[in-house]
């Protein structure tokens, strides 16, 4: 595959999937727009897994205390914060497992990898999230998080496999509603996307293993490592923004290209 699009892709992925902007929107643009070949499901897989290391290393003291928890978890004992923080994560995470097994069952996850359809979920879901952003209190932190809380997000984690929604940009929309600040809305919003994303790649990798030969493990490796690096930075560069910034650029990013695709696609 072209250096080219390796690169391009990993860097899409890399500087997306943290910020909420729709990383898989992007990437299904990438072919469309450009006239390049899709650079199928290996690569796809092999970005994820880049941003994954990169999320596990930035957020390295919360991950491994809910690495460590997990155990316990299994055991029955939630009697530490790393404990609670692993079942926290697991409760987050099924609703987007069962939601993309029925999408993928039923053929529903290719049938919306359109223009048409980022297009309207990229209008649609930036003005909810400005709407929450602005309307959100800001009395929580991450430390606050809730069974319950982590029940809501999930649910809301659910519908980003409808493709231009956002993952990440889903997630902080409902921890802005539930009263997080953006910086813990976004680190919550990261932390699950360490579960989503081993979810993911355990469903999509398995079938790409088996279509796999040398060349593409080698393209893998390739657009793993550059999305590590890009999706470093374009975090690093988020939490700190958000310091003093709130969400409002990346809506206006999102209205933006919404209406610009569904130019293109309604012409």
């Amino acid at each position: 595959m072209p250096f080219l699009t390796l690169l391009l892709a990993a860097l899409i992925q890399g500087i997306t999937e943290f910020l909420p902007v729709s990383s898989s929107g992007h990437l299904i643009l990438l072919p469309q727009l450009t006239g390049m070949a899709d650079q199928g499901q290996v690569i796809d897989v092999a970005v994820h897994i880049g941003t994954l290391f990169a999320v596990i290393i930035y957020f390295w003291k919360d991950a491994s205390a809910a690495l460590l928890g997990l155990p316990r978890v299994l055991r029955g004992k939630i009697d530490t914060a790393g404990a609670f923080l692993a079942l926290s994560l697991i409760i987050a995470t099924i609703p987007v497992i069962i939601f993309g097994l029925i999408l993928k069952l039923s053929g529903l996850d290719d049938m919306m990898r359109n223009i048409t359809v980022v297009g309207w979920t990229m209008l649609i879901f930036g003005i909810v999230l400005y709407w929450a952003d602005q309307t959100g209190k800001t009395e929580r932190v991450a430390g606050h998080w809730t069974l319950r809380h982590a029940i809501t997000m999930g649910l809301w984690q659910a519908i980003s496999l409808i493709p231009g929604t956002s993952r990440s940009g889903i997630t902080i929309t409902a921890a802005r509603r539930l009263g997080y600040t953006r910086e813990d809305s976004a680190k919550l919003s990261m932390l699950m996307s360490i579960p989503t994303i081993i979810a993911s790649g355990v469903l999509l990798g398995a079938e790409a293993a088996m279509n796999a030969d040398v060349q593409a493990a080698k393209d893998g490796a390739i657009a793993a490592t550059l999305a590590f690096l890009a999706a470093l930075v374009a975090l690093s560069l988020m939490m700190r923004l958000l310091r003093s910034v709130n969400f409002t650029p990346y809506v206006i990013y999102r209205v933006i290209l919404g209406l610009v695709l569904l130019g293109i696609a309604y012409t």
